[in-house]
């Protein structure tokens, strides 16, 4: 399935789009979050947020630009700095 048929469903309300995307994507970016933060607990929460940021507003990724993961893993990327400078 490509990246524009997930968001589709996503868009649609398609939890199981939600899920897929999850189990795709994941490990990457709580992967990129427990790097930058060395925090198992904030990378579960920064991994949380990014994916309830793509079920709210899937419209806001642009196949355009890229890839899902890159986009999902970019979202952690930038939430984790935030973290790991007020913390």
């Amino acid at each position: 399935m490509s990246d524009m048929d997930l968001c589709a469903r996503l868009t649609a309300g398609d939890l199981d789009a939600l899920a897929e995307a999850y189990d795709l994507h994941g490990s990457y970016v709580f992967g990129v979050a427990v790097k930058v933060t060395g925090s198992q607990a904030t990378a579960e929460e920064i991994t949380q947020n990014v994916f309830v940021a793509l079920w709210e507003s899937p419209q806001t990724y642009d196949p355009g630009l890229g890839s899902l993961r890159g986009w999902l893993v970019s979202r952690a990327l930038h939430e984790s700095a935030l973290r790991a400078k007020v913390g």
